[in-house]
């Protein structure tokens, strides 16, 4: 039987070339659940373990990546804290691609068209393996925290509230 080939990803290329260790967990995408809770579902993970990605701005156009659970929402104003800003907002989902490379529902803190500061939800210390959108719908990409962080070039941070 011929193995499939998995499409390769900017994330998925960017680990290989460090030789971070990771593996894929792909799902069929139904376009209207695009959100991260529906992800963990059809992945058969624990909500606690999925992350999704969300890019902010400044004031001053500056993009910062945050990387929370599905489960959660950013809190704007202690992620302006966090990258020592008087308000953040988020970015149009219309100016996600063009930005980033990813479009909304595959976009991924690793790999974006160019690095902005990254950050990873302070939660992510209590799994042992997190996903995160291998940044296209439908792929995972399974990793541990410290690599996930490796590899973003992250920092961990508290930057939630509970939904």
């Amino acid at each position: 039987m011929a193995k499939q080939k998995i499409h390769k990803t900017n994330a998925v290329r960017l680990l290989d070339q460090q030789k971070i260790p990771y593996h894929l967990q792909e799902y069929e995408v139904n376009e209207d659940h695009l959100d991260g809770v529906t992800a963990a579902k059809e992945v058969g993970q624990p909500v606690e373990k999925v992350f999704k990605t969300l890019v902010a701005k400044s004031t001053k156009g500056q993009l910062y990546v945050f990387v929370i659970p599905v489960a959660k929402e950013l809190d704007l104003k202690k992620a302006a804290k966090a990258v020592h800003e008087k308000k953040i907002e988020m970015l149009h989902v219309k100016d996600l691609l063009a930005n980033t490379g990813y479009i909304r529902g595959g976009c991924s803190p690793i790999g974006m068209k160019k690095h902005y500061p990254t950050f990873v939800d302070e939660a992510v210390k209590q799994v042992e393996e997190v996903l995160v959108s291998a940044g296209k719908r439908g792929m995972q990409l399974c990793l541990t925290p410290d690599n996930l962080v490796t590899a973003a070039k992250a920092e961990i941070v508290d930057i939630t509230v509970d939904i």
